[in-house]
């Protein structure tokens, strides 16, 4: 199986010595000092009991014209990220190719396959202008919501902090046989990957933590463990979960917990730096638009009012710039 990941970074990264060992035929996609640390030396990933792995791709490069096509394309990038990329990504689809979208946030293809009142509405909070769907059929899309954790230590080495399950599902609710082909191989390498038929609900329960304890940490530089023994910050997290619940409830998604278990179930995490506190921290855009940006615009959509989200959305998007001076 020919597989390629863009974006191999802490996520990509653990994707790829998983999937090396189950036997894919790799191509990454990085760029800089990490792409160069990757064809001198392999991408090394630190697993969490202390051993390293190194995986030798097949092709390590930035010209995603020169990979050409694969079966599976699997974008590990942040979602920011996708607007300039999806045209440059045709190169590497062949006629059956399937994207697998490993993205935290509300998807660019929501609606796409969506079934209800607001079936193919755009989100311009992460597709601006539609340049991703523009460059993307629907029968590509399959869903992948990611909880493991994970960072860059430095050029060509990838710290895996916790976790092993990708969530895959189509947007049409489908179990495909590209869906599970996919779903096998990811199991043969060590890794969690049901197929599920309601992937919305899988991107909400995720979102529900992310939307509201990243930017959190990273206006207060707290760790998740810190942000939920507070009672002042735990309150504020529990106060925007609400808002996103009735924007989720009003486009028809079902939450299996309660926000209190929610809460409990990041809490077991422990001392977790967040990706959103690693990005502010290291002077990079975050994934404020998709996290937060979108479910603000999907609440003016079904009219539930969000003071919360906005206003620490806000605070995020005025953090960016001051940290990127």
């Amino acid at each position: 199986m020919r597989i390629c990941i863009v974006g191999a970074g802490a996520i990509g990264g653990l994707l790829a010595a998983r999937l090396a060992t189950a036997g894919a035929e790799l191509t990454l996609i990085a760029r800089g000092a990490h792409l160069e640390a990757i064809r001198h030396h392999g991408l090394v990933v630190e697993e969490p009991g202390g051993s390293r792995v190194v995986v030798r791709p097949a092709l390590a490069t930035a010209d995603m014209a020169a990979a050409g096509q694969h079966d599976y394309v699997i974008v590990a990038v942040k979602a920011q990220a996708l607007p300039a990329l999806a045209a440059p990504m045709r190169a590497l689809y062949g006629p059956d190719t399937a994207v697998v979208y490993a993205q935290n946030g509300i998807p660019w293809w929501y609606f796409l396959r969506h079934g209800g009142p607001y079936e193919g509405r755009r989100i311009e909070a992460v597709d601006p202008g539609g340049l991703i769907a523009a460059s993307t059929e629907v029968d590509r899309v399959i869903a992948c919501v990611v909880y493991p954790a994970g960072e860059i230590l430095a050029p060509g080495v990838v710290r895996h902090i916790e976790g092993n399950r990708f969530t895959l599902g189509e947007p049409g609710g489908e179990k495909s046989a590209r869906a599970l082909a996919l779903s096998e191989l990811m199991a043969s390498a060590g890794l969690k990957a049901p197929v599920r038929p309601d992937i919305r609900t899988e991107i909400w329960l995720k979102l529900w933590g992310n939307l509201s304890f990243n930017p959190i940490s990273a206006l207060t530089r707290a760790t998740l463990d810190v942000i939920i023994a507070d009672p002042l910050t735990r309150g504020l997290a529990s106060r925007m979960m609400a808002e996103a619940q009735q924007i989720a409830e009003a486009l028809g998604v079902r939450f299996p917990v309660s926000i209190e278990r929610r809460i409990k179930m990041a809490e077991e995490i422990g001392a977790h730096k967040t990706s959103m506190l690693q990005d502010i921290e290291a002077g990079r855009a975050t994934e404020i638009d998709a996290l937060l940006g979108a479910v603000v615009e999907l609440g003016q959509l079904v009219g539930v009012p969000t003071p919360s989200l906005e206003a620490i959305y806000a605070s995020v998007k005025l953090l960016e710039r001051v940290v990127a001076r």
